[in-house]
């Protein structure tokens, strides 16, 4: 069986958050360098086919408990993302944000446009 358009999306959404998550993991940051890191994460992201929108923030509230000498590294914890793939008329909406201690990147709709 051939994988359908929606198969695709929502496979092209994992791509982008694999990339986004694996690239950018580890990157120091602190409250004052999160907004342009924000920004550097979304233009990067948005350049991959396929991809209509990215948003990231960045928990500059939860960053400031874990931070001992000026900054701390990127991980998940951090994060709260939004990916939307749109292929073909098909519309994949999906989230990252910390679910039972883990990042959990999840599909939250998929639509025929």
């Amino acid at each position: 069986m051939e994988p359908t358009t929606r198969d695709s999306a929502c496979f092209e959404a994992g791509i982008k958050f694999g990339a986004l998550y694996h690239q950018f993991a580890g990157t120091p940051v602190s409250p004052d360098s999160a907004a342009s890191l924000e920004t550097a994460i979304e233009e990067s992201i948005e350049n991959q086919p396929f991809c209509e929108s990215v948003e990231v923030e960045i928990l500059t509230d939860k960053l400031v408990e874990e931070i001992d000498h000026g900054y701390t590294e990127l991980t998940g914890k951090f994060l709260e993302v939004e990916i939307v793939v749109e292929q073909e008329g098909t519309e994949v909406v999906t989230r990252m944000a910390m679910e039972d201690g883990y990042p959990l990147m999840k599909v939250e709709s998929v639509k025929e446009k």
